[in-house]
């Protein structure tokens, strides 16, 4: 791959498929669940990352009881949590793609060792692993090595996202001046409109329309595509090119869809953080405090 932030050889040519235009989507999302289904509140369940002494370690936080160890990926980056909160992905310096699942670790499949921005990303309901393979093609995997499948190529290698709805997967350029949206049924990318520079993709909305991304803070140094401890996000509608509006005051320091459509965004505070969670009008319906200890760790998921 052809990188700003990474070196290597040089990328496939972009797939030029048009983006297929779906129905008008809601100021935040096209939600996946039924009309008139209220949402479960959310507890603060989530996980975090955090770097110490050279080594990555991944928790889940449960209120009431503290954090639990899920597990210490490989230092190079290339780590993912599940969406339940329970199972652990990543690539390894040899190219290994590993899922830690309890005490298991069961090796799914391999992969060029490539940069850190190449992370591998989860499907909604936890069950399967998506990751970029030889010539920017994407494989599809379950969690427990069963049914590996090659699902398309893209040029959007880095930091993968899953949309809610299973249909597609985003990420960024390693060129960082770009991200594509791959459509597992057509097997085809394309480029999303409105973005000119991209240092990382966290979120897809449940319809794959709407992505979370952040911009490089200083276009003169656009970083390492390691995996952010807090990003500034911004919401891209990819078939316009639009920006959607995040309507939460302060700073921000991250945000995430959920598969029934909300919104969840972190907000900078002194003691702790906080979680606001956004309905799918794009109101507040919760906040919800962080604890202390995860203040200066990075957050991987909102567990529902």
């Amino acid at each position: 791959m052809k990188h700003r932030i990474l070196v290597g050889a040089a990328l496939a040519a972009a797939v030029t498929a048009a983006f297929a235009v779906p129905a008008a989507a809601s100021v935040l999302a096209g939600a996946s669940v039924q009309a008139g289904t209220a949402a479960r509140p959310l507890t603060g369940r989530a996980v975090y990352f955090d770097y110490k002494a050279g080594k990555f370690s991944v928790d889940r936080y449960e209120p009431g009881s503290g954090f639990v160890r899920i597990g210490r990926p490989s230092d190079n980056f290339q780590f993912s949590a599940s969406p339940d909160g329970r199972k652990l992905a990543w690539i390894t310096v040899a190219g290994k793609v590993l899922v830690k699942d309890g005490s298991k670790i069961t090796t799914v499949a391999k992969a060029p060792t490539g940069g850190p921005c190449a992370t591998p990303t989860w499907s909604s309901d936890s069950k399967q692993v998506a990751f970029v393979g030889k010539a920017d093609v994407v494989t599809v995997v379950n969690a427990d090595g069963t049914g590996r499948h090659a699902a398309g190529k893209t040029t959007g290698v880095c930091h993968l996202t899953w949309s809610g709805n299973g249909r597609y997967l985003a990420g960024y350029a390693g060129t960082a001046d770009a991200v594509y949206r791959l459509d597992l049924r057509t097997g085809r990318a394309a480029k999303a409109k409105g973005v000119k520079l991209v240092t990382h993709v966290q979120s897809l909305s449940p319809d794959g329309r709407n992505v979370i991304m952040s911009p490089p803070v200083d276009p003169g140094a656009m970083g390492d595509g390691g995996w952010p401890s807090s990003f500034t996000p911004v919401i891209v509608d990819m078939v316009t090119g639009r920006k959607v509006p995040i309507p939460v005051k302060g700073r921000l320091l991250g945000a995430f869809y959920l598969a029934d459509g909300r919104l969840v965004v972190r907000v900078a505070g002194g003691a702790h953080h906080t979680l606001v969670v956004l309905d799918k009008q794009g109101k507040e319906s919760q906040r919800l405090g962080e604890p202390a200890q995860a203040k200066k760790q990075g957050l991987l998921q909102i567990v529902p």
